[in-house]
């Protein structure tokens, strides 16, 4: 499945989870470092803003679908693709991690729910090595000297995976650098994943995600900052819609 842009095409290339998760051991084992996106319909609406969002998705090493539209456009294109949310990819994405002794950091959100996380999945999942975490200060730029200093820190630590909880585009900002200065660490785009772990903010019970409508959960429990964004959702989904359909010909 595709997006075309005038200026980048951001294509979700790993169509379900047990095709992302070998692709994450093999890199692993190989020593090489990723940059994970969980492309949504919010995204969408950034990329057809964002010049700079574009160029960044474009970079992601590993795309794939973070929400219910993302699959049901890509069934009118004929290139289907499964739900692959990032925060159902947290748990599965570290178990793998512990397995393969990779050392974690988490980076991100703020410190009492990293420290939280961290304590609840090592608890969870044996041998699940979090090694460091760091919260970063308000008004954090994720190319300046700051986040430079946390890469380089991760790679004097050993880290091999970073999940990330930050708020797009920040974290895709920060992964992509991290391909620059730190190539041998996989960075992980999860948004809310560690919040939702360390209770900070509450999930969408499961039978409403499995109804597919935990976006209207989501903003009847915050609809003064979510209603505008759905709203900005719906206005580009026709396009997307016509969109997908004229890629059944390619």
């Amino acid at each position: 499945m595709q997006f075309r842009f005038p200026d980048q095409t951001i294509t979700v290339n790993f169509s379900d989870r047990e095709k992302l998760l070998a692709e994450v051991r093999r890199r692993f084992r190989a020593g090489h470092g990723f940059a994970l996106g969980t492309i949504n319909l919010d995204h969408l609406v950034k990329l057809r803003r964002s010049s700079a969002f574009r160029k960044l998705y474009a970079a992601q090493d590993l795309i794939v679908a973070d929400g219910n539209p993302i699959v049901w456009l890509s069934r009118l294109a004929k290139k289907p693709v499964s739900l692959v949310p990032g925060s159902d990819l947290l748990r599965p994405i570290l178990e793998l991690a512990a397995k393969e002794n990779m050392p974690v950091a988490f980076f991100g959100s703020q410190s009492e729910v990293l420290g939280k996380a961290a304590a609840k999945l090592t608890a969870e999942i044996p041998d699940l090595f979090v090694i460091w975490t760091q919260a970063p200060a308000m008004g954090f730029d994720p190319a300046g000297d700051d986040a430079k200093a946390a890469l380089h820190l991760m790679r004097d630590k050993g880290v091999r995976l970073c999940i990330l909880a930050l708020t797009s585009p920040k974290q895709e900002a920060f992964a992509i650098l991290g391909r620059e200065l730190a190539p041998e660490i996989g960075f992980c785009c999860f948004g809310a994943g560690l919040d939702f772990v360390a209770g900070h903010q509450t999930r969408a019970p499961a039978w409403v995600r499995a109804i597919a409508m935990e976006w209207l959960w989501r903003a009847l429990s915050s609809p003064r900052r979510l209603v505008p964004r759905y709203a900005a959702c719906a206005a580009i989904l026709p396009k997307e819609v016509i969109e997908a359909v004229q890629q059944r010909s390619h």
